[in-house]
């Protein structure tokens, strides 16, 4: 009697859900046919049978969620009794090896993570003579994609160096692709939605000026936000001022120059701030130090298109505030409708440091203030 036990299947998860069954006790199985489909937390993986014999007993009916190394199916081998012991990590060592042993692997049969060998047969790739990169020269879910030019290798990089109006980034655009590579990398994002409703504002105003006022009442009432957050050594730094990077889209690309210490600033004077940094920004004079150390960000992306939005942190600030474009909805007043300006606001946060109480008090007091009639 051989026991199979589930595999870490290459993505060294915990459990898998059986999704179908491809045999049933009492049927004859040959090795590599399917066996069972399982989903784990990232896709649907069809384990292959990993030795010729009879089924003699499932582990698991379908919908049962097995712990990897936890008993699967049970055969009488063809060619002797084989049964799996789980290694830590190493699928290729447990299948393939299991198979050599029996004798039941055909010496052409290349090693492969169960994984793999499923996506090379979706995609028809032949694993017969392709190079593998995991232990002992098994073939792994990269080298398929690698193969098939699915992965980092797609095929495109050779068209788009070879193009002849193709030009490297650089200035704003590199410094764009370099931190949000760094967003994509680094950052727990988490978003969260609402509207403030403008419609008593005395004057319309300049928007920016009244989310600049609003930003520094939310920091008083939440300064959670106002942070910078290092996750090499776990630790986070709350700040007393308000260095505010302010989203500038030039014809360069976009730029974030910051405005220091905003609440120290008087409205006159953070008027022509605001009005000066964006100038030098879009003139490519903006100094080096006034794009490095800001503790929070805003997009007023509204002024161009949009409502809503998933503003992207670049670290390490914890948190970005987004304003969409201000229009005239209809709401809900007493027990009539009436159409009032609402700007919607989105909310960026590192949820690795900053809780979904916190920016949710940060929102609100952002919403307070704007909703003030002057």
């Amino acid at each position: 009697m051989s026991t199979f036990k589930l595999p870490d299947l290459g993505e060294g998860l915990a459990e898998a859900e059986i999704i179908e069954w491809h045999v049933k006790p009492g049927d004859r199985v040959v090795v590599d046919q399917p066996m069972v489909s399982v989903e784990t937390a990232k896709a649907v993986v069809e384990v292959p049978v990993p030795y010729s014999g009879t089924v003699t007993a499932l582990h698991g009916a379908v919908g049962a969620i097995i712990a990897t190394g936890a008993p699967l199916i049970e055969f009488d081998s063809d060619a002797g009794t084989v049964v799996g012991a789980m290694p830590e990590t190493r699928v290729d060592d447990y299948v393939e090896p299991a198979l050599e042993r029996a004798g039941a692997r055909p010496a052409s049969r290349p090693r492969a993570l169960p994984l793999a060998r499923a996506l090379a047969r979706r995609l028809g790739v032949d694993l017969n003579g392709l190079s593998g990169s995991g232990n002992d020269g098994s073939v792994s879910l990269d080298d398929v994609l690698r193969h098939a030019k699915l992965g980092e290798g797609n095929g495109y990089a050779e068209q788009i160096a070879a193009a002849p109006n193709a030009e490297p980034l650089r200035g704003p655009r590199r410094a764009m692709a370099q931190s949000m590579s760094l967003s994509r990398d680094q950052i727990s994002a988490s978003t969260v939605c609402d509207d403030a409703d403008i419609h008593h504002w005395r004057s319309r105003g300049d928007y920016t000026l009244r989310l600049l006022r609003a930003v520094i009442c939310a920091c008083r009432a939440e300064p959670a936000l106002n942070a910078w957050y290092d996750a090499t050594s776990n630790t986070r730094v709350l700040h007393a001022h308000i260095d505010l990077a302010i989203a500038v889209d030039t014809a360069a690309g976009l730029m974030a120059p910051i405005l220091r210490n905003i609440a120290a600033l008087p409205p006159d004077a953070l008027r022509a701030a605001l009005a000066g940094l964006k100038d030098a920004a879009r003139r490519r004079a903006t100094a080096p130090e006034d794009l490095r150390g800001f503790t929070l960000m805003l997009s007023n992306f509204g002024t161009l298109a949009g409502r809503y939005g998933v503003p992207l942190i670049a670290p390490p600030a914890v948190a970005i505030l987004g304003a969409g474009k201000v229009r005239a909805d209809a709401v809900a007043v007493g027990d009539a409708v009436a159409v009032h300006r609402r700007m919607p606001l989105s909310l960026s946060f590192d949820h690795r440091v900053v809780t979904g109480g916190e920016a949710c008090r940060f929102l609100a007091a952002v919403i307070a203030d704007l909703e003030k009639p002057d």
